[in-house]
């Protein structure tokens, strides 16, 4: 769904598998052409949301939560950017393309706000400086 939703041109094979296309990587405003080379970025992982409130829900909450095609929570973004981001927050990770900031600093707001999750205050000071750099 995510390939889908975020590509153009996308081309599937015969098990309906997103296999090419175009899609750009936001965190690092790269372009990429084959489906292999992305992965499908919570933008709130689940390891941080898990450590910020997470950790109550219920199984089917979690699924929500991680399923999540409603709130900006799903990109498709290059692999490797997705596993150089792990599970840390913007205090500790920060998209290369500063460009971007502000959207995700907004996205990781939202999110944060619709599942009720905490934030730190290190994220909370990161999130300001991300979000000093919005024009409008």
């Amino acid at each position: 769904m995510v390939l889908q939703r975020d590509g153009a041109d996308v081309q599937r094979d015969d098990e309906c598998r997103a296999v090419a296309g175009k899609w750009v990587s936001v965190y690092e405003n790269k372009t990429f052409t084959g489906a292999a080379d992305l992965a499908i970025d919570h933008t709130v992982p689940m390891g941080n949301a898990w450590r910020s409130g997470a950790s109550t829900w219920t199984q089917d909450e979690r699924g929500a939560f991680a399923n999540d095609l409603t709130h900006p929570q799903l990109l498709a973004v290059s692999d490797a950017t997705s596993r150089a981001k792990g599970d840390r927050g913007p205090d500790e990770w920060q998209p290369p393309n500063m460009s971007y900031w502000c959207t995700y600093a907004r996205s990781w707001i939202i999110v944060k706000s619709t599942y009720r999750l905490t934030i730190t205050k290190d994220e909370k000071a990161m999130l300001t400086k991300m979000l000093d750099t919005c024009t409008q």
